[in-house]
């Protein structure tokens, strides 16, 4: 897949221009972020990082993305209506993993209370890279799919323009005019504005839940605000604002000072750091209210990594999708390799199989958010240590995916400017809107596309590797 910008690449004086203008576009279109030094204030603000230029995809792969995500939206919904998947799928990762196990507990405990939520509002975000086959054709394999608190669909909104500017002032106006339209902030917020429709309390909030450390802010302003333009009042609190003034009436709706919630959309939650007691009872509290849960906790254990492993034995999504043979081809095409680390004799096999030659897989953990996989020499030695404990069922070994790298300008405060080898991450974001058993909405919302060095194996654009970059269609 050729650069199509080498013509300018080399031109140095272009690129040291083009990239001044790339900022205060940046800055003028509110591709913000907040500073390390004051994450939680927004008296201070830096651009969020992105590619000087926007990367090469292949329009077959871009549609065959899109085309495959309601089905994966039907999946995941499909997933966490079915208890005997989940506990068949997570029975050896809650024996060793504490957060898989606790996020558990309270699932069964609400399931035995009875389910007061009748309206299910899943916001995901599907994974890919696109793998250099033997022949060098380029294949879209998925690398995950977050089904809890997945971010950028604020800022991957305002990339476009920013880019289109880059290359009208390289003297490119015709590519600029081609790069795809992306507003996946205005698709995040239809779902979310339906699901409180749904609820049926007009004077109800939506509540983001969201971190102490809040530097991705104006990611969750543009939804915000989204929300806001359709006369939806929404609030952001923490965990511990719920512990300490969250309660349930005799009808289970959840109330936050006085102000009855409709939605509770999860910008947080989604590793151990995140609880404490006090935030584990108020995850409790939250997941037995009538409240739309965006995800509900069961839609949060579909996007375990350990259920992503069962799903690519043969025969699975043929019962989680009964009758749609078409989406289950769409899905499985997607798959890369991806194999159990179980007690028994698969596990063995496979284990040895990634010691004897780690270069050719990645190790996951059951964890969102970035920088948690093992690579190379650090898989080996985790697993050499791990290999004969049941500790390792809480990982799993996927096929090490290999793009064809490129080369690109990695835009980032107080960085020198200087050309990168960089592989991209295109994702999708599919929201979907079921009542009782009726699926209300289904769609995909929009795309991320993120760029990272080469030399970076891990991590997302918040976790400070990766950077936000747009798709030019090839």
């Amino acid at each position: 897949m050729a650069a199509p910008w080498e013509d300018v690449l080399c031109d140095t004086a272009a690129i040291r221009e083009a990239a001044l203008v790339a900022v205060d576009a940046a800055l003028l279109a509110g591709v913000l972020m907040r500073t390390e030094g004051l994450p939680n204030a927004s008296d201070v603000v830096n651009y969020a990082p992105f590619t000087l230029l926007p990367s090469a995809v292949p329009s077959a792969l871009f549609e065959q993305a899109y085309a495959v995500q309601q089905d994966f939206n039907l999946l995941v919904d499909a997933i966490s209506q079915n208890k005997e998947f989940l506990e068949h799928t997570l029975a050896s990762t809650i024996k060793v993993d504490d957060f898989t196990a606790q996020l558990f507990r309270i699932y069964v405990q609400v399931l035995e209370e009875g389910l007061a939520q009748s309206v299910f509002l899943g916001i995901n975000r599907s994974d890919y890279m696109f793998d250099r086959g033997v022949d060098g054709t380029p294949a879209l394999k998925q690398i995950e799919i977050n089904t809890i608190a997945a971010s950028f669909a604020g800022l991957t909104s305002r990339t476009v323009a920013v880019h289109g500017q880059v290359l009208k002032v390289l003297g490119k106006p015709e590519e600029a005019s081609r790069l795809p339209p992306n507003n996946p902030s205005k698709g995040l917020a239809m779902g979310i504005a339906k699901a409180w429709e749904l609820y049926g309390s007009p004077s109800a909030v939506v509540m983001f839940l969201v971190e102490e450390v809040q530097r991705n802010i104006f990611d969750q302003r543009c939804v915000e605000n989204e929300l806001w333009n359709r006369n939806i009042r929404v609030i952001r609190k923490q965990f511990r604002d719920v512990f300490e003034k969250g309660s349930l009436d005799d009808a289970r709706r959840l109330y936050m000072d006085g102000q009855e919630v409709a939605v509770v959309y999860y910008r947080e939650g989604y590793v151990p750091q995140n609880y404490d007691q006090q935030n584990w009872e108020a995850r409790l509290l939250l997941e037995r209210s009538r409240a739309v849960k965006c995800p509900d906790i069961a839609t949060q254990l579909a996007g375990t990594k350990k259920v992503q492993q069962e799903l690519s034995r043969p025969g699975t999504l043929e019962k989680l999708l009964p009758g749609r043979a078409e989406a289950v081809a769409r899905i499985r095409a997607t798959f890369a390799g991806l194999y159990s680390l179980d007690m028994g004799e698969e596990g063995d096999k496979m284990a040895a199989a990634a010691i004897a030659d780690p270069e050719r897989f990645v190790l996951k953990p059951q964890r969102e958010g970035g920088g948690n996989n093992l690579y190379g020499e650090e898989l080996r030695q985790v697993l050499e240590k791990i290999r004969d404990s049941p500790e390792r069922t809480s990982y799993i070994l996927m096929d090490k995916i290999k793009p064809q790298p490129v080369m690109n300008y990695l835009l980032r405060a107080h960085s020198p400017l200087q050309v990168s080898e960089c592989i991209s991450e295109l994702g999708i974001f599919g929201v979907y809107v079921r009542q009782g058993k009726e699926m209300v909405m289904n769609k995909a919302a929009g795309h991320l596309l993120r760029t990272k060095a080469i030399e970076h194996a891990d991590g997302g654009v918040a976790a400070g590797v990766a950077v936000l970059d747009t798709p030019y269609l090839v």
